[in-house]
């Protein structure tokens, strides 16, 4: 029978996770078997660039905390040694672990869980092929401009033949 003060230390660490859960937009689990320290360093680092962050915690606490949240997460999921990355962003994460994974072949996505729904390893990979935030916004203005361009033109044109129906 385990101590009283281990279990206030693993019913601390399964409240820290719940909380986590709560205030992410993003949680991904990924499998980082075969990952050097120097690579799981690296990977921490550019997550943390993007306000994001990566922690390694037991699945049998992971599974508390996701029951406790009522996540209905298939349990195949919690097997193995994994990773789970939480962030206020819906999509860098994607992005830095797909990148990340496609460079180091120990790394997979297994599944995500984005604004409360449960996307699977295809739905992450389709995610990361997205464009920016940025890239998204750059190509909505270019589309505006196109239209306001055109209409620009129009009027141009219109005026142009009242003038020559004028004289």
């Amino acid at each position: 029978m385990a101590s009283e003060k281990i279990l206030n230390v693993k019913k601390g660490i399964v409240e820290e996770i719940k909380n986590k859960l709560k205030n992410s937009s993003s949680i991904i689990l990924v499998d980082y078997r075969g990952l050097s320290v120097a690579e799981l360093t690296d990977l921490r680092r550019k997550l943390k660039e993007a306000n994001s962050e990566i922690k390694v915690y037991k699945n049998t606490l992971t599974k508390l905390a996701l029951d406790d949240l009522k996540i209905e997460l298939d349990e195949k999921y919690l097997e193995g040694p994994n990773a789970i990355t939480f962030s206020d962003d819906p999509i860098l994460p994607v992005k830095i672990l797909s990148e990340f994974a496609k460079k180091n072949k120990s790394l997979e996505l297994k599944v995500g869980i984005l604004d409360g729904v449960i996307s699977d390893k295809d739905t992450l990979n389709e995610l990361a092929k997205l464009p920016s935030k940025e890239g998204l916004l750059t190509m909505l203005a270019s589309g505006l401009l196109g239209v306001v361009r055109n209409l620009s033109i129009c009027l141009d044109l219109i005026a142009k033949q009242k003038d020559t129906n004028n004289e």
